[in-house]
This record gives C-alpha cells, sequence and structure tokens, in this order.
C-alpha cells in the first residue's frame, strides 16, 4: 500500500474490529474493564480517523456515493454495523439478545470489508 491514507483507513478498520470484538467480550463478561476511560474513549477516536480516511478517500478516487453502488452498499452496512453494534453494547436487556447482535454486527463488518475488497456489493451471492 503506496498511499498513507489507505494505509490509516486500513489499520484503523483493523483496530476497530479488533476492539469491537474484544470489548463484546468483556461486556458478555460484565468486565469491570468496560469501565476504563480509555476503552470508552480510543474506539471514538478510531473511529473517527476511519471515516475521515474514508472520506479522503472516496475524494481522491473521484467516487460518487450516489452513483456507486458498492459505496452505498458499504454505507448501508456500516449504519446496520452501528445500530447492531449499539444494541450489543447499550440497548439489549438478556445477554442472549446482546450475543446475537454482536455476532450480527461481526457478520455486518465482514460483509463491509468483502464489499471493499471486491468493489461487488453482492459479493457473498457469488460466493454461495
Amino acid at each position: 500500500m503506496s498511499n498513507p491514507v489507505l494505509t490509516l483507513h486500513v489499520t484503523t478498520v483493523l483496530l476497530s474490529i479488533s476492539g469491537f470484538i474484544f470489548r463484546g467480550i468483556l461486556h458478555l463478561r460484565d468486565s469491570d474493564l468496560l469501565n476504563r476511560k480509555w476503552l470508552k474513549i480510543s474506539p471514538h477516536v478510531n473511529d473517527t480517523l476511519l471515516i475521515i480516511s474514508a472520506i479522503i478517500l472516496v475524494q481522491q478516487a473521484g467516487l460518487n456515493v450516489l452513483t456507486t453502488p458498492w459505496l452505498q452498499a458499504k454505507i448501508v452496512g456500516l449504519i446496520l454495523y452501528i445500530a447492531l453494534g449499539m444494541t450489543a453494547f447499550r440497548f439489549a436487556k438478556t445477554k442472549k439478545v446482546r450475543l446475537l447482535a454482536w455476532i450480527g454486527a461481526i457478520i455486518v463488518f465482514s460483509y463491509i470489508v468483502a464489499v471493499a475488497v471486491s468493489k461487488n456489493p453482492l459479493v457473498w451471492l457469488n460466493i454461495l
């Protein structure tokens, strides 16, 4: 990767999913580590860098969100990922719902990555 913005983006993607999985495990265990300030702040800092780098990459590539189906799919996936993450970490009343939302978010995240790599919003249909 010779593009430093792409390197930043991929790095923040990896940090984002790693942190999400780690925090999910902590939530499922009702760990006191979740009260650590750095664990509450770092995901927001990382995800801000991720989104900024994504916007820069879209501009560098001269893409139009309104006419690029794979980019639209990533954005819809991102919104679903955020909703499932919020359900898993804030709104779920039971551990079962928390677990299902957490797993669902990880699946959606993997879809977003697959679309990014393939540039195909129907990437999973090609696998099946």
